[in-house]
This record gives structure tokens, sequence and C-alpha cells, in this order.
């Protein structure tokens, strides 16, 4: 074997899951064994041990672990062990392998995740319970404060979340570092039945605030999971006006977001206020839609009966907003739509926000026509 080629060979071979090959190649060169021990490979900096744990087959990682001797708390550039890889991958039988031969249940890789969370991003069920049955501590928390449980939440696996509530049951009672629940979460990515067994089985209070004074309901609905939404207000008795920290309802998020149907639910059906004003600059939807840039919504918004000549606590309409984020299309609609220029409380016209030279061509021809 040529002088650097290890370096691409042995983890292609074991990737390719040939083991006759690698041991071939391994046994063809003098005291190679010894260095493929203590090698580390790529950026990543994986040992043949974290390879073999990733990619299988468990004959492989027998054949590292056994004949080679190689360590099986062997760490990459990121603190992560075989287990680790083992875990997230859900190859079941290396895990069990490597916890058998000693591996460190709650061995952490860089930002503090365990083999448990990596398996929680997986929806694998048996490799989860194997953690837990060799030890595994659900209850400890990554860098962010995350536990395993808020990972479960994530990904949405019914199964998974049944299973760590049983064996733990406390587990949901956990924040992270922002002050986020695992209700927040699962309604952030729309777990539907997630969301249902948490109202069930969990005593979150409703509207539960993260530091930002998000809400789960408002995560529903700024994400466009209106079923969800619906769930939060009929079982959890959510509030549809809940203000975040700088006084912003569900309808605002939602209109920074673009989530029109939300608006529509929220307005049609709730009879929320659409010219309600977040208390922070006194700010309203179309306020917020214009600032993003969101075409549609404005023009959603103004079905839904938006003043379209509302200010905020600076005198700037909407049309300030898209020209200071020089959005073309927004502000021909607010145009078209009858909004006029004006200053605000300093002086300024939204004409004199623009930079962009198609934007300055487009006030050209509304005064042209006007």
């Amino acid at each position: 074997m040529a002088d650097g080629e290890p370096q691409k060979l042995l983890p292609r071979l074991i990737q390719d899951g040939n083991l006759a090959l690698l041991k071939e190649e391994i046994e063809s060169v003098r005291d190679l064994s010894g260095e493929v021990r203590r090698k580390h490979f790529g950026r990543s900096g994986d040992t043949l041990l974290h390879y073999a744990a990733r990619h299988g087959p468990l004959t492989i990682l027998r054949y590292l672990v056994e004949t080679l001797q190689m360590d099986v708390e062997l760490c990459n550039n990121d603190y992560k062990r075989p287990l680790h890889e083992a875990a997230s991958m859900g190859r079941r039988d290396c895990v069990l392998y490597l916890l058998e031969r000693g591996a460190a249940v709650d061995c952490l890789k860089k930002a503090d995740w365990t083999p448990l969370m990596m398996a929680c991003t997986r929806r694998n069920l048996d490799v989860i319970r194997d953690l837990v049955q060799n030890g595994a501590n659900p209850l400890l928390k990554n860098k962010d404060g995350w536990n395993c449980f808020h990972i479960a939440c994530r990904e949405g696996d019914l199964q998974v979340i049944r299973y760590l509530l049983d064996v733990s049951p406390d587990i949901w009672n956990t924040e992270s570092k922002i002050k986020r629940t695992p209700l927040h979460t699962a309604a952030m990515h729309g777990c539907l039945e997630v969301v249902k067994d948490l109202l069930e089985r969990c005593l979150y209070k409703p509207d539960h605030p993260d530091q930002c004074g998000v809400t789960p309901f408002m995560d529903a609905v700024q994400n466009g999971h209106l079923d969800i939404a619906r769930l939060l207000l009929e079982k959890h008795k959510a509030s549809y006006t809940a203000r975040d920290t700088i006084g912003a309802q569900p309808l605002h998020r939602a209109a920074v977001t673009a989530q029109d149907d939300a608006l529509r639910f929220l307005v049609s059906n709730l009879g929320v206020d659409v010219n309600a004003r977040a208390t922070s600059l006194h700010i309203t939807a179309i306020h917020y839609a214009a600032k993003e840039g969101h075409t549609g919504t404005i023009q959603t918004l103004l079905s839904l009966g938006a003043n379209l000549n509302a200010k905020d606590g600076k005198n700037r309409t909407a049309l300030h907003m898209a020209c200071a984020g020089q959005h073309e299309a927004c502000a021909q609609i607010l145009m078209q739509s009858g909004l006029q220029d004006s200053p605000d409380s300093s002086g300024t016209y939204a004409r004199q926000l623009v930079k962009r030279s198609n934007l300055l061509q487009l006030f050209e021809e509304v005064n042209m026509s006007a």
C-alpha cells in the first residue's frame, strides 16, 4: 500500500463492509496495525473505530476491538466516541457490543450530547431502550439545556415519547437554557400526536412563556400548525392574544413568518383585531409583513381589514418598512392600494430610505401617474 493510502483506503473498506480486504491491507504492511490503532482520519478526526460503529458491520467492529486492541473510548475532534456514532445511526448490535466492552453509556461529545440524545434524533426505540437499560440517564442536559425528551419531542415519535415518560415520569418537567419546554418543541415542529400526549400526561401550565415570552400556541401559529393551535385552544385554554417580551401577539408573529392561513384563522375565526399593535413601538401586523417583504401576507391582511395607513410609534407606515428593506414588490402593492408616502416623526419619507434604482423608479412612476 502506497504512502498516504491508509488515509483513504481503510475508511472506505469499512464503509463498504469489506472485512477480508481490510485485514489483508492492514496485515500487508509491517507495523501498520500499531499505526491504525492511533490514527485519526480527515477533518473530523474519526478513527477506524468511529467508521465501524457508524457503518458496521459488527464483524469489523469486533476485529478492530479484539484483534487490533483499539480503545472503545477513542474520541474524534468533537470528543465523539464510537458509542455516539452507533447510537446516532441506530446500529443496535454495535451499541450493545460497545456497552459489553465497557463503553461509558453517558459519555459526552462536544456540546455535552450523550449517546442517548443522539439515539433520540433517529426515532430508534430499541437503541433508546438498550441505552436506558444499561444505565443511561435520561435527565442529563446538553449545553443548551435540552435533555433527550426535548429531542424526542422534536422528532415526534410517539412510542419514544411514551417510553421515556414511562421510565422517567418527571422527564417532561424541564426547560432549556432559554426556558423552552418540550411542549414548545413539539408545537413548533408540528408533532400533533406528541402534543396530544403531552397535554394528557404532563402538567404544563397554559401559555408557559420561554425567555422571549413565546408560548407553545405562538410556536404553533407562527409555524403554520393550525391543528396544534386548535388543540391548545381546546385542551389547554391557550390565549390567542398573549404577548411576548416585545409585546407581539400571535397575530404579529404569524405576519412575520407569512402564515396567511393562521392570520385568517386568528382574525376570522377567533375575532383577533387585525390592527392590534405590538406594545413595542406600536407596530401592526401589516408593518411586520412589509418589513419582511411578504407581498402575499400584505394582501391577506388588507383583505382582512388591515388599516393601510396605520402608523407606528415613530409615525412610520408599512411603506417605510418595505422601503427600508428594499422590498420593491411590497412597496408597489402598498402604493397601488392607495398608501401615500408621508414623513415619519423624524421627517424622513419612505422614498428617502430607498437604495435600489428600480425602487426609486417605482416612486417616480407613481408620482407621474398621480
